[in-house]
């Protein structure tokens, strides 16, 4: 068993403990589920009342109390007939309604778990004792909505959040962590620097304000060029389709309640904007006859992306409902599979190296509504595999039934400056969808084959990744992303003209020049400049007019420098063409 599964068992545990300590509270409480998550674990309750934030101090008090009775977790298979009536005379209902479900999906039997006085329907496992969780390393976090299942028509039960570590050392870190994830908040620092805004006349969708376009079209063109680098053609598809091809591409029985439908026409004929970019792409390699001499080939899309998500899911750039996926997808021959893929990572090297952001890859396989034969899966599975051992021995991770329904994936999580993690970059293996729409080639033999498909996405969404930068540098983007570049700020209006002969020079060569003639103190308009997170503010005086200079204060460093103008727009445009 490796840390990340040892983990997730101490996760899991101490959402047991919560429960227990919940039903202390209240013995009239109802459960739903409480799994492990990312960051910690959390548990829906049906309660008498609504908990307030004083709730979860004596909610960990008890559950300290609990975890120091060193209850052993006993597992117990029983059968269907014996869960109900257990789970019946607790007058335990949403217990009772997964059992049923459980019982329509064809099982027997199922498994509890008890710990103390607390019984659960689970299928574990769990720690073999509480006395294994550290009472000092754990926190209650947030209590929030979340209906049952899910589902909105569905009641509203009360989501108590918390996380667990091994030592309180690590507790201690993560709250300091969160501290500074506040003050990182990309929507707090995206209104300072005013860079984006929502509006209620468009839920989930981001209105980039000239700041924040900048930034946005900074990323797109810087990706737009390593596609070319990596020898990828661009194409563009309309983002509204006829639900036939939805139908036709699997996405229909997967992703319907996600997708947003539109009539149109005499006939009221339906279409559905885009969910996913791959249809598209699989369009324009049917238009043309195609051989093994043009493999790999590789089309590049900006596509526009509109999926549906609950008010309560959106979060700022980071969760959003309208996007622009930064898509590719590749047509090989089984024979390129490994040589592709290795491609496809050197592109992740090359596109997250400018930010300094680390990463850890992740095998993703089969999960149960999956398409194709399992055959076909086991193959492409132990396809990735290899790779991921080749590149990174060990020092990868497995996530179990987390593939796309076509096909297994490696997904990357990227490493912020504060230690976070955000899953972004993707590659997916697909031999359902070539088949779906009878995609062709000709081989060297003369017969036709079925292409591979390989989904691909680096940033995720340009939106995303714009959140996640935000909140990694907290607005101190580098020079060649910033929005102004460089502000000039002249001591007096004799000045002006001077320092509007540098603006222009420095807009000539491309650099991101403001000019501040504020009718305000010099300081306080250096303070506003450094407000903005300019990283490169220019102040211009008698000295610097008559000596043709300029005085540099740079963001993050105390001392000035005096530079003439041409040694310092060497030095911004140096630092713009090496993504500093």
């Amino acid at each position: 068993m490796n840390k990340e599964e040892k983990n997730e068992i101490l996760k899991h545990s101490t959402a047991h403990i919560l429960a227990a300590a919940v039903l202390e509270m209240f013995p009239e409480a109802k459960f739903g589920i409480g799994p492990a998550i990312e960051e910690g674990f959390y548990y829906d309750f049906e309660l008498p009342r609504t908990l307030i934030p004083e709730d979860l101090e004596i909610l960990e008090e008890k559950m300290r109390a609990i975890i120091k009775e060193k209850h052993s977790f006993e597992r117990k298979e029983i059968s269907i007939e014996e869960a109900l009536e257990h789970f019946t005379k607790l007058n335990q209902t949403y217990k009772i309604e997964l059992i049923n479900d459980l019982q329509s999906a064809g099982e027997t039997s199922v498994s509890i778990y008890k710990s103390g006085h607390f019984t659960d329907l689970c299928k574990g496992p769990h720690l073999d004792s509480a006395a294994e969780i550290n009472f000092q390393a754990f926190k209650l976090t947030k209590i929030s909505g979340a209906y049952w299942k899910a589902n909105e028509k569905n009641i509203q039960m009360q989501r108590v959040y918390g996380v667990i570590f091994s030592d309180k050392k690590e507790l201690k870190e993560y709250l300091k962590q969160q501290e500074e994830a506040k003050l990182r908040d990309h929507r707090k620092i995206g209104k300072e620097l005013d860079l984006f805004s929502f509006h209620d006349v468009a839920p989930g969708m981001p209105f980039f304000h000239p700041r924040g376009s900048i930034i946005y079209n900074e990323l797109k063109n810087f990706w737009l060029e390593t596609q070319k680098e990596f020898e990828y053609e661009t194409i563009l598809c309309p983002s509204m389709l006829d639900v036939s091809i939805w139908k036709k591409s699997g996405h229909w029985d997967h992703y319907k309640d996600d997708m947003y439908f539109v009539s149109a026409g005499e006939d009221n004929k339906q279409f559905a904007l885009r969910p996913m970019d791959c249809p598209g792409a699989i369009l324009i390699y049917n238009n043309s006859l195609r051989s093994y001499r043009d493999l790999p080939l590789r089309y590049a899309e900006p596509g526009l992306i509109t999926r549906k998500e609950k008010s309560g899911q959106l979060g700022g750039l980071l969760r959003v409902q309208q996007f622009t996926q930064d898509d590719a997808h590749i047509f090989i021959g089984e024979d390129q599979i490994e040589e592709e893929i290795k491609k496809v990572i050197q592109l992740v090297d090359k596109i997250y190296k400018p930010f300094g952001l680390e990463y850890k890859a992740y095998l993703s396989t089969r999960p149960d509504d999956s398409m194709g034969e399992i055959s076909t899966w086991e193959k492409a599975e132990t396809s990735l595999k290899k790779i991921l051992e080749e590149l990174y021995g060990e020092n990868y991770g497995l996530k179990e039934k987390d593939g796309a329904f076509y096909g297994p994936k490696i997904d990357f999580q990227l490493k912020d400056a504060i230690g976070r993690t955000w899953q972004c970059a993707t590659i997916q293996l697909d031999f359902q969808m070539p088949l779906n729409f009878n995609c062709k080639y000709i081989d060297r033999d003369g017969k036709e084959k079925t292409p591979v498909l390989i989904h691909r996405t680096i940033m995720g969404s340009f939106e995303r990744f714009m959140g996640i930068l935000i909140e990694h540098y907290a607005g101190n983007f580098p020079t060649w992303l910033s929005p102004v570049q460089v502000a000039i700020v002249p001591v007096s209006e004799k000045f002006n003209d001077y320092a509007l002969e540098i603006k222009n020079k420095l807009i000539k060569k491309g650099i991101r020049a403001s000019l501040n003639l504020k009718d305000e103190s010099l300081g306080k308009r250096i303070r506003e400049e450094e407000k903005l997170k300019v990283p490169h503010v220019l102040i211009i005086g008698e000295k610097e007019e008559a000596d043709k200079t300029v005085t540099v204060r740079s963001r993050g460093i105390k001392e000035q420098k005096t530079l003439e103008v041409e040694e310092f727009v060497r030095e911004i445009a140096k630092e713009v063409s090496e993504k500093k």
